[in-house]
């Protein structure tokens, strides 16, 4: 095929040929790169253009893509309530019908065929909904990271409860997760919540099986694991708790199952409402402990499972879901408004549950990354698989849907990694470097319209990470749809000095850092560039650029009013902390989260970029119990900091 013929061909399918990098520079696609993308493409996806499902705005005229007709055709609209009335789908180049003034999935009929029409508000539930015009604040939380007794060594829902129970108490509304999809129950040392092997369910090991059981039925079956380690030993501390699990799981078989007790039937239940999905991700879990390795490895057909083991699968996401969702019910019953809010991985790893049971949803022979940039001038292969444009609308967003219903569950808004995915990814065929990738469309006002419809359904708000190369326009389309984007401390900032907190923007989430950057104390005391410098990861000139931004930020802090004085030596941060998180709470966004490594004033970050095991990434556990963290003196006065500026 001619050079440009695979251009033309590359261009109808959603891929970008030219692009803008993050320095601003015009770039363009090798053809060969386009070629093997290409290829995974016709390979993979779905090539029906019948769309079972179209989206449209409450109050607009509703255009009807792929329906062609030259004359008025009569149809019948069912409303989601139940109520039918006649319409008229209009004729012409692009057939149309009337607008709609109800939110909700309806069904349109006409001429022996069936369309939902999944028609929604103009914008999702904003914060400032939620607010009423205050402006709230909350903290950031490493669910793995928190202590409670009886925990197993391993941080999970009962303890987000008992944060979430202390942070209300101080006056938040709302506690931030770091992922709990499920990852790999038969290999708990795969441990990174940003490689979930699906979204669809949780990760067992956060569950509190004392939610489902009481605490004394529990005693009996405590894991046998070192609670007190500062880091979590993933294998080890697994390998513990899914034992102590599979003894409550032998007990409610001989006891509940056999005399068909209330948790039996809640159980049961469970089981049903979850149907094949559930069902199929069990099935995953018993198979894989069976062969570990990627499932591509496994005889063709292999689907026969032991039914206990399955069975014990389905137990296990019962207690995950009942445990997340008390601790949902008790942070709002603590008064938060919001309560938890999840973390949405932007995609799936290939060898994981949801590429096994549902391969025809994904773009397996791509992976997802991002293009060269001037921190990785190879830019990023991430290891993850995504969902395929064409299969999405094919499938009526069936596979969007699902993770977005599985994301709010037990939750009162989301926070969606690196957002910018609804409108386009950065793909290179698998193995390929990520300089050899291309952006490849998504249909984004689609998306956002049924993000809109699901946050009003679920009374929940929505948070994008918009944090990275940004499309232009991209984030004014987010605040039109009422997606709050991302203000992260060290990001707002000119070359000479940092943008005055009153400045930030009134529609997005402050932060002073996140888990993939330095804490505050980590920053200050340059802890972030030794660590870099001793994994051979640092660059030249870092300190002498520290020691300016040091006094940049500084000077900053002390206009904003939040420091006085001069700045504290670089071996003592606190002082630094407590002027960040009022600055940051000084912003008008209406929503402030302070993570908790910086209200403790930790110098460790969770994450590091670029490294997977030469740091322990995912590992750190906090020292204070949970429900003791706000006793703690220091976290305890930059909660009153953080309050004192939000009012």
């Amino acid at each position: 095929m001619s050079e440009q013929a695979v251009r033309a061909r590359a261009r109808e399918a959603g891929l970008a040929i030219d692009w803008v990098d993050a320095m601003g520079r015009p770039q363009q696609v090798k053809t060969e790169a386009l070629r093997r993308i290409l290829d995974s493409l016709d390979a993979t996806q779905d090539g029906s253009d019948v769309r079972p499902l179209i989206t449209a705005r409450v109050d607009a005229r509703i255009d009807l893509p792929g329906l062609s007709t030259d004359a008025d055709t009569p149809a019948e609209l069912v409303l989601e309530d139940g109520s039918v009335r006649s319409v008229t789908i209009r004729g012409g180049k692009g057939a149309t019908l009337p607008a709609i003034g109800k939110a909700g999935y309806h069904r349109l009929r006409f001429a022996g065929r069936e369309i939902t029409l999944a028609v929604a508000p103009a914008r999702c539930v904003t914060l400032g909904e939620v607010g009423a015009g205050r402006r709230m604040w909350g903290v950031a939380a490493q669910v793995y990271g928190l202590r409670r007794a009886g925990d197993g060594g391993i941080g999970d829902a009962g303890a987000v409860r008992d944060l979430a129970q202390a942070a209300a108490r101080h006056g938040a509304d709302a506690m931030a997760l770091s992922p709990v999809h499920s990852l790999f129950a038969a290999d708990p040392a795969r441990h990174g919540p940003y490689s979930p092997s699906s979204r669809l369910f949780l990760n067992p090991l956060y569950g509190d099986p004392s939610t489902v059981f009481g605490p004394e039925r529990l005693a009996s079956h405590a894991a046998v694991a070192d609670e007190q380690a500062p880091l979590i030993d993933w294998a080890a501390a697994g390998a513990a708790k899914f034992a102590m699990l599979r003894r409550l799981f032998d007990d409610f078989v001989a006891h509940d199952l056999a005399a068909a007790t209330s948790l039996a039937a809640d159980f049961e239940r469970f089981v049903r409402e979850g149907g094949d999905a559930l069902h199929d991700h069990a099935l995953f879990e018993a198979l894989h402990a069976e062969r570990p390795g990627n499932w591509a490895d496994w005889p063709a057909g292999w689907r026969q499972g032991d039914a206990a083991a399955v069975r014990y699968h389905l137990f296990l996401q019962w207690i995950a879901a009942r445990s997340f969702a008390a601790a949902q019910t008790a942070a709002r019953a603590a008064g938060m408004r919001i309560g938890l809010i999840g973390d949405l991985a932007i995609g799936m790893d290939p060898a994981g549950s949801h590429a096994w049971a549902r391969q025809s949803d994904l773009l397996l022979g791509l992976s997802i990354g991002a293009p060269p940039d001037g921190f990785n001038p190879r830019g990023q292969d991430w290891g993850l698989t995504g969902f395929s444009p064409r299969a999405l609308l094919a499938r009526g967003f069936e596979p969007f849907l699902a993770t977005l219903r599985a994301a709010l569950a037990h939750a009162g808004g989301v926070r969606i990694d690196h957002i910018m995915g609804l409108m386009r990814l950065w793909l290179m065929p698998r193995g390929a470097p990520a300089s050899e990738g291309a952006y490849l469309a998504y249909p984004l006002e689609d998306l956002l319209r049924l993000l809109a419809l699901e946050s009003h359904r679920h009374g929940a708000v929505v948070i994008g990470e918009d944090l990275g190369t940004v499309p232009p326009g991209f984030r004014a389309r987010l605040r039109r749809a009422g997606i709050a984007g991302l203000d992260v401390m060290w990001f707002e900032r000119t070359r000479l000095s940092y943008r005055k907190p009153t400045r930030w923007r009134r529609d997005a989430v402050a932060m002073t850092t996140t888990h993939d950057l330095p804490t505050v104390a980590g920053w200050w005391s340059g802890e972030d560039i030794r660590t870099r410098r001793a994994l051979g990861l640092g660059g030249a000139g870092e300190e002498k650029e520290r020691r300016q931004d040091r006094v940049r930020l500084w000077r900053a802090f002390t206009a904003a009013g939040t420091a006085q004085g001069a700045p504290p030596p670089v071996d003592r941060p606190a002082a630094a902390v407590d002027a960040a998180l009022g600055y940051v709470a000084q912003s008008p966004s209406p929503l402030m989260l302070a993570p908790l490594e910086d209200l403790l004033g930790l110098e460790a970050q969770p994450n590091l970029p670029g490294t997977i095991d030469e740091h322990p990434n995912w590992r750190r556990r906090l020292v204070p119990a949970a429900k003791d963290l706000f006793d703690a003196p220091e976290v305890e006065a930059r909660a009153r900091i953080i309050a004192g500026h939000r009012q």
